[in-house]
């Protein structure tokens, strides 16, 4: 299997990464060690990304507009955006192959779901999916990828809404999900300019998630790259919302050479 995403190394608050052919080094704010590579190996980076003085891109004009890489069997089109992003969160790649493994035959409610790695990984599975995001440029960004990984025609509805608007609609038409994935926003808004605070909107957002639940569930997969936000407080909260569920809990890392950083936490709920 192709893997065109690798860790180079990490440190001083930053992470050395290379997708496909081009080596970037952007902010990782809990990098608190030292790095493993001389200074100089850093410096050979294609392009870099700090907030020092605001978002800077420092030698964006050696990246091309748009790449590809694969990645957890996954086809992905990057560019560099205005905030240090690319289109990818690579860190989500054991919560991708997790999915593609136990997607066959579900009906999947892909929440908040960005440039569609998740949704990918249910499609690739087997599985009809609802993909969902209040950014109309995400959205075609994803049914790009779908289109790179010849899931053009699978049956993947694209969505642009606000998740609790498109939730509470879901329930009055009495449409289920036997599995929902959904990785909330610190701070966001909705495609009507709705905010979104995760510490303020969570409890409704899982609310509406356990409602949305078909009789037959397979699992809940909340992540979150909110800091202060642990695997045991998201432990608790799924524990108390799903209490017959089996929980699996932990954090999301960028692995490769050298230590692996962690990057977000994960809680799945398996029914």
């Amino acid at each position: 299997m192709t893997e065109d995403y690798e860790l180079l190394d990490s440190g001083d608050g930053r992470k050395l990464e290379r997708f496909g052919a081009y080596v970037l080094a952007r902010p990782c704010s809990q990098a608190l060690w030292r790095p493993s590579l001389p200074e100089a190996d850093w410096r050979r980076a294609d392009a870099s990304f700090d907030r020092t003085d605001g978002n800077r891109w420092h030698g964006r004009a050696n990246l091309p507009k748009e790449w590809r890489i694969a990645t957890a069997g996954i086809t992905f089109k990057l560019g560099g955006t205005d905030f240090g992003h690319l289109g990818i969160f690579p860190e989500q790649r054991a919560q991708w192959r997790w999915i593609r493994e136990r997607a066959q035959g579900a009906r999947v409610l892909n929440l908040f779901a960005y440039s569609g790695g998740s949704t990918l990984a249910a499609a690739l599975g087997g599985a009809e999916v609802c993909h969902l995001d209040a950014s109309k440029g995400m959205v075609e960004w994803a049914r790009e990828n779908a289109a790179l990984n010849g899931l053009a025609d699978r049956p993947i509805r694209w969505i642009v809404d606000d998740a609790h608007k498109f939730m509470k609609r879901e329930l009055r038409r009495a449409r289920r999900y036997d599995a929902i994935i959904l990785d909330p926003p610190t701070f966001g808004r909705g495609a009507g300019g709705e905010m979104y605070k995760i510490e303020r909107d969570l409890a409704e957002t899982l609310s509406l998630v356990k409602d949305l639940l078909s009789d037959t569930p397979r699992f809940v997969l909340f992540s979150s790259h909110t800091p202060g936000l642990s695997q045991v407080v998201a432990g608790n909260i799924l524990s108390q919302l799903f209490p017959s569920a089996r929980l699996e809990a932990g954090e999301m890392l960028l692995e490769g050479r050298g230590l692996p950083c962690p990057s977000g936490i994960f809680c799945r709920a398996i029914f």
